[in-house]
């Protein structure tokens, strides 16, 4: 005798103790907000202008900064960098930079030397491409640090980037923070995420730079 098939019925009951869910965009809308504006910094700090990264650091941290000078001058090549780091800011260290030379200018030494010019000679950064160089430092205390960055080309031609914000060659600027806790804002957030996004771009022109120098 065949044996009777038994009817299993759909269950309507749903799975137990399970958390709800709660929409991930409105979450993700502060952080999409801020990854917005880097994209839209990120263009303009690869380009146009001397700077100085990050452009918002924590006071008395040491931490590493990357200084990039664009070649804008066609027909031209930019053949040295000259940095004075504003009082307050202590260098502390380089990070080597191929195909330059680097003299340094200081009063003190040992513990008490403070780094007061520093200059790379000796490189060839063709038109739309940046000189970068990385260094250690650290700020005194908080409040903007303003560093003064002159630039000369093959065909003996100098450019200081030493002025105001909205000039031609504004020097470039890092504002030093308490720290990156609650009571920081958006936009210093932004600053603190460009000034990475320049650090980065600083690095990938040093590497490409040093990959023909030895192909």
């Amino acid at each position: 005798m065949p044996l009777a098939r038994r009817h299993v019925w759909p269950t309507t009951r749903g799975p137990r103790n399970v958390k709800p869910r709660f929409p991930i965009a409105p979450r993700l809308a502060p952080a999409a907000a801020i990854v917005g504006a880097v994209a839209l910094l990120a263009p303009a700090a690869a380009s146009a202008h001397a700077r100085v990264s990050p452009a918002v650091s924590v006071k008395g941290e040491l931490q590493l900064y990357s200084l990039a000078v664009p070649t804008e001058k066609e027909n031209a090549t930019t053949m040295s960098i000259e940095l004075t780091p504003p009082k307050g800011f202590s260098i502390d260290s380089f990070f080597p930079a191929p195909g330059w030379k680097r003299s340094v200018q200081q009063t003190g030494s040992g513990e008490e030397a403070q780094i007061t010019k520093v200059t790379w000679s000796g490189g060839s950064v063709p038109t739309e491409e940046d000189a970068s160089f990385s260094f250690l430092g650290s700020t005194a205390g908080g409040g903007d640090y303003t560093f003064d960055v002159k630039q000369t080309y093959s065909d003996g031609s100098v450019v200081e980037w030493s002025g105001p914000e909205s000039s031609d060659s504004p020097a470039p600027v890092v504002k030093a923070v308490s720290s990156f806790g609650g009571g920081t804002s958006a936009l210093t957030w932004v600053a603190l995420a460009a000034g990475v996004v320049g650090v980065v771009l600083g690095g990938i022109a040093l590497l490409a730079r040093s990959g023909r120098e030895l192909s």
